[in-house]
């Protein structure tokens, strides 16, 4: 262990998803040694994030204005929603250049174990915009795991009173208890193309 404020900066770095005490050590001592300049614009940045950006009001991405760019875009096609769980996400799926439509961002996956119900995710957001436009289709674009697959059923059960909706997901061809957004562009863009009726 290191003195003081080091030590700190080790902890908090650690505390990062994907960021591990020998990772954290070395960004650490990589921040220790940077040019003051790279540290003031590193501040910035980090300040400017949590003031300036804002998730999106209709579909929940994240936006430095009240909808994002792809909410904003008329040339989407509004009748089709691709529901995911983290903006992460949505970025995952633009890449594939194979959706046209809107997204719903619900902020996570159902959990029961960690305390994650369908009270702390944005479904009844999705269950309005469903009853307010002409929606035909939702396609459940959760990951591939456990809780990702729990969620997709919950939203099945959830849409199929809805008369004229086309509930599909994600064809197989992704691995089982994999993310979204490590998958290459060309296997997302074959599951969403081969997506299938639930």
């Amino acid at each position: 262990m290191y003195e003081g404020v080091v030590q700190d900066l080790i902890d908090e770095l650690g505390r990062l998803p994907g960021v591990g005490p020998k990772s954290a050590q070395r960004i650490a001592f990589h921040l220790l040694g940077a040019d003051p300049a790279d540290i003031a614009r590193l501040q910035d940045v980090l300040g400017k994030v949590k003031e300036g950006v804002q998730f999106c009001e209709i579909c929940g991405n994240v936006s430095e204005q009240e909808t994002c760019r792809i909410c904003r875009d008329e040339r989407r096609d509004l009748t089709m929603i691709c529901v995911v769980e983290e903006p992460k996400d949505v970025l995952a799926v633009e890449r594939t250049r194979e959706f046209k439509g809107r997204y719903h961002v619900l902020g996570g996956a159902l959990d029961p174990l960690s305390g994650i119900g369908p009270e702390q995710l944005r479904m009844r957001e999705l269950l309005k915009r469903i009853g307010e436009a002409d929606v035909r289709e939702i396609i459940i674009a959760t990951d591939p795991n456990t809780e990702g697959e729990a969620t997709a059923t919950y939203l099945v059960r959830m849409l199929r009173d809805f008369p004229g909706l086309s509930v599909t997901r994600l064809a197989s061809g992704l691995p089982m208890g994999g993310d979204l957004e490590f998958a290459d562009e060309l296997t997302l863009g074959r599951a969403l193309s081969g997506r299938r009726a639930l």
